[in-house]
């Protein structure tokens, strides 16, 4: 498989771990604040974005929906509340954030419909073709190896299903493009630092998307995994992105 410059970008540059143990130490550590910030730092604007991604399901009736780095289950929640397939598996590296997850499903009376597992998007812990729809929410930033992430989707999607992904990238807008390099740079590691206590986890969030080969070169990595009918859509001034492919 492929390396991309996005998959060398970690948390802790002076940390000998590999990237999945840094990203896993630094989403526990964030975990208990990573709503609320969510909201803050996007100005509640995510929650538009994730309904919108989500929306790319179409009408189709799906019997087992597939959610990559689940964090807190934002995603799968809102999956089941607009399109309510019959079951929702969520996986993550980060047990810290599945826990904060697990009391909102509960919360919702949803345990029996949602279950999130530990899982690497590198070595997904199910069999061929088990479910038949696939999302990832501002997820694939955080893969340890982009084109081994989506391989594994691919392999676990069942023939005809889609898989949907949110993330961020950066506007092309000559006039906007400052003032969001200037908000993410600087803005958003210093809110991050003052309400978690983890500036770095704030800081990779910046490098991520900076290295994160978005667009025509991400639309290449998902063509040659074998999806099909690959299309992005572009949201709010273009600092975030919808994927949609087809297996």
């Amino acid at each position: 498989m492929s390396q991309y410059e996005h998959d060398k970008i970690v948390p802790y540059a002076a940390s000998n771990a590999a990237k999945k143990e840094q990203v896993a130490t630094m989403f526990d550590h964030i975990a208990k604040r990573y709503d609320f910030l969510n909201r803050f730092l996007s100005l509640g604007i995510d929650q538009g974005w994730r309904k919108k991604a989500i929306a790319y399901f179409g009408q189709q009736k799906i019997n087992h929906l597939l959610d990559i780095a689940t964090g807190t289950a934002d995603m799968a929640l809102m999956a089941q509340k607009t399109i309510a397939p019959v079951k929702i598996t969520g996986i993550d590296i980060s047990e810290g954030m599945m826990q904060y997850g697990r009391i909102k499903i509960a919360d919702k009376g949803l345990s029996d419909r949602i279950q999130l597992i530990t899982g690497d998007s590198t070595a997904i812990p199910f069999e061929d073709q088990t479910f038949d729809a696939a999302m990832v929410a501002f997820g694939v930033r955080n893969f340890a190896n982009l084109e081994k992430g989506l391989s594994e989707i691919y392999r676990v999607l069942q023939p005809g299903s889609k898989l949907v992904i949110l993330e961020f990238s950066q506007p092309s807008s000559f006039w906007f493009k400052p003032i969001y390099q200037f908000y993410m740079n600087w803005v958003t590691p210093t809110i991050g630092k003052l309400f978690s206590g983890n500036r770095a986890a704030y800081q990779y969030l910046n490098d991520s998307v900076i290295a994160f080969p978005e667009g025509a070169a991400f639309i290449n990595i998902f063509e040659q995994v074998g999806f099909k009918q690959v299309i992005q859509k572009k949201l709010t001034l273009g600092i975030c992105s919808i994927y949609c492919g087809i297996k």
